[in-house]
């Protein structure tokens, strides 16, 4: 609904572009049962003059049936359209508004107040700037205004009016305000929640909603109305990295092949160096279409069609970033979670997670705590209830370009989807820190797991297989021989009638490890789940080899705790960069596979301090390195 304007009956095309013109404000309406939200919402509705005779007339004749102010007409029932709402005089759905004054556009969720509706509030809330949390001036701060503060901080709404209602029912007490208002403030500083206003108002009677109180002339701030128009709702998105999730692959003939999606944050300009991600391709910014054409630049949250100079492989659901950034990509992360199925959500069983355009298939590791909304503490849990909320972590087969929900809501929000029902049953908030990105060393098994015990004892397969098990990872730069080398030891190692298992980085990406890319905390988990191979094999009495990059020291040192110090061996070979630049040619200045994270030469390479044996293999061959290695076997006693 559009305000009254001379330009509708006189240029209605300059009306319309003046109204597309306007920024929108989405405003949530919560607090207590019975509190007035939608007495609010059809009072401002009202008094802007943006209700329909006939809808006016309506609610009238409603008024006698299902009122609850006598003769005078019930505005909530502009909101309230349920038959239950009505018959009960509660909101139980989230119920939409949509009307602009000359200043803004507006989109009010009115959102139900009983603690069973909490999904319901969440769903109106993650989308909100600007939250109006009701307080009967009779009853004060309560239970449920304290579920609904904290759900509004959870779900990141930064600028807060706190409107206490029904102030003709305690005689336009300033005291009472002051009392009130005190008491919340305590309340907001335990949330964290800063942008707060103060509002005495009576929605009943229209005090403070449009127009200022004449019977409270000890107040001096602006009225709701005013609040709403000119609160400064910039999110500071252009001032952010660049994220593009891309939503299309757009093709429209064999001429054109555009990506289409909306800015979540940041600047794109052609020319830009950017790279796509999870894969890390770089290219460069060629154009950009916009709905009216082509531009030089856009910004969030404008929807556009981007186009590159080079062929990069790029679809749904991959984020476009600039050339140097480093997001946090990862298929393991911490979120909080509001669930919202009849079903309990359990540990262990499979969902869909849909993070924007990205969909994959997830399960939550576990359950960390319940977060009791009313008294906010932690309490133990290990699944989550109905309209309950916790923080799990969550695991994805697919990595995730995320970020913390409260710096990119479109990159750290996400929902939780059943498989079978294709039902949405879970909201969650990416929680990210420094230890998002870390890997899966330390992550326990899923719930109620156990490794079975081995039935042939070590000693019986040493005896059968003349060898002890062992694992050798042989790291290096690329280029340094790593593959060469760990396929020559096999050799040699076959020619003395002992097989062994080579486990080289690019083999295991080739399958099992196919959906990592060369992030650090990709690399990581790529030789982790190698070394679990290694070690299911070494449980059986084998020998592993493994070739790997591996320039972590931390990734290492899990790497020997996970297998064993009796087991592990580690072969460094300390090649130089410039002999390896000439190995591999110009793969390592980043031109022949458009990376920007090549270990060694654009980032950093931690050299080990203590590898069981540092070979410097620039004048040696293969053959000799592997018979370097082979006398560290037989020293050690691997080989009998």
């Amino acid at each position: 609904m559009s305000h009254k304007s001379d330009l509708i009956e006189n240029d209605i095309l300059a009306y319309l572009r003046e109204h597309e013109q306007k920024e929108l404000l989405r405003i949530l309406t919560c607090g207590s049962v019975d509190d007035g939200k939608s007495t609010l919402i059809g009072r401002l509705l009202h008094d802007s003059k943006m209700v329909y005779e006939d809808q006016l007339d309506a609610v009238t004749r409603d008024s006698k049936k299902s009122g609850t102010t006598g003769d005078k007409p019930d505005l909530a029932l502009l909101v309230d359209g349920l038959k239950s709402e009505r018959e009960q005089g509660i909101t139980i759905d989230v119920a939409y508004r949509y009307f602009s004054t000359s200043k803004r556009k507006f989109i009010i969720a009115d959102c139900p107040g009983h603690e069973q509706y909490t999904r319901n509030m969440a769903t109106g809330a993650s989308t909100c700037d600007l939250a109006i949390i009701l307080i009967d001036a009779r009853h004060g701060v309560q239970e449920q205004t304290r579920r609904h503060s904290y759900i509004v901080r959870l779900l990141g709404i930064n600028h807060v009016v706190v409107a206490i209602n029904k102030m003709d029912l305690e005689n336009w007490s300033e005291d009472r305000f002051n009392e009130i208002k005190s008491e919340y403030t305590e309340l907001a500083k335990k949330l964290g929640l800063k942008d707060l206003r103060f509002l005495p108002m009576s929605a009943l009677s229209g005090d403070n909603v449009v127009e200022p109180s004449q019977n409270m002339p000890w107040h001096k701030g602006p009225t709701l109305m005013h609040i709403i128009e000119s609160v400064h709702i910039g999110k500071d998105l252009t001032q952010k990295d660049l994220r593009f999730p891309i939503q299309w692959v757009n093709r429209p003939n064999l001429n054109f092949r555009g990506f289409s999606g909306q800015i979540a944050s940041g600047v794109v300009r052609v020319g830009q160096e950017i790279k796509v991600m999870p894969s890390g391709r770089d290219t460069v910014i060629k154009e950009i279409h916009a709905p009216d054409g082509l531009v030089d630049e856009a910004f969030a949250p404008m929807s556009v069609t981007l186009t590159f100079e080079d062929e990069v492989d790029a679809s749904r659901g991959d984020t476009v970033v600039p050339k140097q950034a480093k997001p946090v990509v990862t298929n393991r992360f911490e979120a909080m979670m509001v669930w919202m199925n009849d079903d309990d959500l359990v540990p262990g069983r499979e969902y869909i997670i849909k993070q924007g355009p990205h969909q994959t298939v997830c399960q939550v590791n576990h359950v960390g705590y319940r977060h009791n909304v009313n008294t906010f503490e932690k309490e133990d849990a290990s699944k989550l209830r109905l309209n309950e909320i916790g923080k799990v972590e969550i695991r994805t087969i697919e990595p995730l370009v995320i970020s913390d929900y409260d710096q990119n809501r479109a990159l750290g929000g996400f929902v939780i989807i059943d498989r079978m029902s294709n039902l949405t049953v879970g909201a969650g908030m990416a929680r990210v820190d420094s230890r998002t990105a870390q890997d899966h060393w330390q992550t326990p098994p899923p719930t109620g797991v156990t490794r079975p015990e081995l039935t042939i004892p070590e000693s019986d397969r040493v005896r059968l297989n003349r060898h002890h098990p062992a694992t050798i990872l042989i790291t290096g730069l690329s280029g340094s021989g790593k593959t060469t080398t760990a396929h020559e030891l096999s050799r040699a190692l076959f020619q003395r009638e002992i097989n062994s298992f080579v486990l080289d980085g690019q083999m295991m990406r080739s399958g099992l490890n196919r959906d990592l890319g060369f992030q650090p905390s990709e690399r990581s988990e790529n030789l982790r789940r190698t070394m679990e191979v290694a070690k299911l094999l070494n449980d059986q009495g084998a020998i592993c080899i493994a070739g790997f990059v591996a320039p972590e020291d931390h990734a290492r040192q899990s790497a020997r705790s996970l297998i064993g110090d009796g087991r592990f061996i580690h072969v460094h070979l300390s090649t130089s960069i410039s002999v390896c630049q000439s190995r591999k040619g110009s793969n390592h200045n980043g031109q022949s596979d458009n990376r920007t994270n090549v270990p060694g030469v654009t980032e950093e390479y931690e050299v080990p301090e203590n590898a069981e044996l540092v070979i410097d293999n620039t004048n040696l061959t293969p053959e000799h390195v592997a018979e370097l290695i082979l006398a560290e076997l037989d020293q050690r006693k691997i080989t009998l």
